[in-house]
C-alpha cells in the first residue's frame, strides 16, 4: 500500500507561481510511474504531468513551458513547481502513483487562479 499526501495548493492570481509537493511512503519511485492529474470544475480528471519509472518526464500540452517535474530521492517526494499561472489552471490536483498492477490517489489539493 502506497500513501500519498499532497500540500501547497492555494489561491495566487493569474500569471503567478504555486509549487505542488507530494510525499509517498516508501520508496516508490523505482517502481511506480509518479505525478499529478487535476481535475477542474465540470471537467474530468487529467494528466498533467508524470515521471516514468525511467526518470523520463511527460507534461500536458496546455502547461508545457510553465510547469516542472522533480523529485528528491531521499526524501520520496515528488513537486510541481507551476509558473504562470492561468485562470484554466484552477483544479484539484491529485498526487497518482500507478504501475501495471496499482494505482493510487492521494487526497488532492485545491489550486485556485484568480483574475
Amino acid at each position: 500500500q502506497v500513501q500519498l499526501v499532497e500540500s501547497g495548493g492555494g489561491l495566487v492570481q493569474r500569471g503567478g507561481s504555486l509549487r505542488l509537493s507530494c510525499a509517498a511512503s516508501g520508496n516508490v519511485f523505482s517502481a511506480y510511474h509518479m505525478g499529478w492529474y487535476r481535475q477542474g470544475p465540470g471537467t474530468r480528471r487529467e494528466l498533467v504531468a508524470v515521471f516514468s519509472t525511467e526518470g523520463n518526464e511527460l507534461y500536458a500540452e496546455s502547461v508545457k513551458g510553465r510547469f516542472t517535474l522533480a523529485k528528491d530521492n531521499a526524501k520520496n517526494t515528488i513537486y510541481l513547481q507551476m509558473n504562470g499561472l492561468k485562470l484554466e489552471d484552477t483544479a484539484v490536483y491529485y498526487c497518482n502513483a500507478h504501475n501495471t498492477e496499482d494505482n493510487y490517489w492521494g487526497q488532492g489539493t485545491q489550486v485556485t487562479v484568480s483574475s
